[in-house]
């Protein structure tokens, strides 16, 4: 596993966001579609809780790198 790839995850409860830095390309898709939540200047700096779980969906579809991935969070 590299070393310089740290994942992590962001939930806003409904959806969890997988973040991969390492496949991370900086294309600023999720910025343009979703700047609510993504803010790349902040620590931390995807804020789930600030948008829509469909939007949050279709922002992450749009990662040109697979940095971005998501998985829906179990509901009891």
């Amino acid at each position: 596993m590299n070393p310089n790839n740290l994942i992590k995850e962001y939930t806003n409860g409904e959806v969890t966001i997988v973040w991969e830095s390492g496949k991370c390309i900086h294309s600023a898709n999720c910025v343009k579609n979703n700047p609510d939540v993504f803010h790349p200047k902040e620590k931390p700096w995807i804020l789930p809780e600030q948008s829509t779980t469909e939007k949050i969906i279709q922002t992450v579809q749009k990662c040109p790198s697979g940095a971005l991935t998501f998985y829906m969070n179990n509901k009891s």
